[in-house]
């Protein structure tokens, strides 16, 4: 069984169970209308030792940044606002005063920076090594919310910055190389947050997520839910210095957010990113009425087996 058709049979096991009011499984984050034109949007994530971190190429502040980092870029992307988290971390014995210090320490600067309060969570010990679970809370205006099914046929495919850097950074880090200025970009990611609270803002923006998983696994979602397909022109994938094409496609946990927008604001759109941010949104491609996914390079269709990150 794959990743996602793991998450597949856990939805279709639920579905007639009452939803209480929430928009569940299927986007990065589940949202509960609160009244008055709002919801609440709710996400988490799972770092453990070994998968998604070596104790030993991560310090513990980085990790503890990091952690919270891939929330927050799951509430962003979703265009909402973060606004609190609850953590819960199981230790082995080894990491429980000084590591754990530390990788507070870490957390406490990203929750500063964004303005983020630690609500809840639990703490536990472990026989094995280090598991960290995040859940972050964010709030929207509902018409600011973007979904991943919100794609339209016609939309130009944009991607909020360089791919590839973390990616390359990781292959540092299993080659012994963590002193790289890329090992350091993969042990710290940055999310877009105000960045995807501005986005949601515009109407001309339609569906949103983070690239968690690579460009080549995390665009077929939109295009899932939004039963459309897209092509992408290969040369115009920006790729960050220091990494290849295919691993600025297929690499996972660069961060940065993809989205879709109406042709006919595109221009302007990427604009005012620009004036904003001082930082462009790449333009990669185009949303297509019929479904897959189409690699092109040079305007002509190129047969790649690029795939994104999976865990199973």
């Amino acid at each position: 069984m794959t990743e996602f058709g793991f998450i597949e049979a856990i939805r279709r096991s639920f579905a007639d169970l009452p939803s209480n009011s929430f928009e569940g499984i299927g986007d990065d984050c589940a949202v509960l209308p609160i009244g008055g034109g709002e919801s609440l949007l709710f996400t988490a994530d799972l770092l453990t030792e070994g998968v998604h971190f070596l104790r030993r190429a991560t310090s513990a502040r980085e990790l503890g940044g990091k952690a919270l980092a891939v929330n927050l870029s799951d509430v962003a992307a979703m265009g909402a606002r973060p606004v609190a988290t609850l953590l819960s971390i199981a230790l082995p014995a080894d990491a429980a005063g000084a590591w754990a210090e530390e990788f507070m320490e870490g957390y406490r600067a990203l929750s500063a920076r964004h303005g983020v309060a630690l609500v809840g969570g639990d703490t536990t010990r472990s026989e094995g090594g280090i598991t960290v679970n995040v859940t972050a809370i964010g709030r929207c205006a509902d018409r600011c919310i973007k979904r991943r099914s919100a794609a339209r046929a016609g939309d130009v495919v944009f991607v909020g910055g360089e791919l590839g850097a973390s990616g390359a950074g990781l292959r540092d880090l299993l080659a012994g190389r963590c002193d790289t200025p890329l090992a350091a970009m993969h042990r710290n990611p940055q999310p877009q947050v105000d960045e995807g609270v501005w986005l949601g803002r515009r109407e001309e923006v339609h569906a949103m997520m983070d690239l968690s998983d690579g460009l080549a696994s995390d665009l077929g979602h939109i295009l899932a839910l939004s039963g459309v397909g897209a092509a992408i022109d290969t040369e115009r994938i920006p790729v960050a210095a220091g990494a290849d094409l295919r691993t600025a496609a297929c690499g996972g946990e660069d961060y940065k957010l993809l989205l879709t927008a109406a042709a006919a604001e595109a221009d302007r759109l990427s604009a005012a990113f620009r004036d904003r941010f001082g930082a462009p949104l790449y333009p990669i491609g185009r949303i297509e009425a019929e479904g897959g996914l189409r690699w092109l390079r040079d305007g002509a269709p190129v047969a790649l087996d690029w795939q994104g990150f999976s865990h199973y």
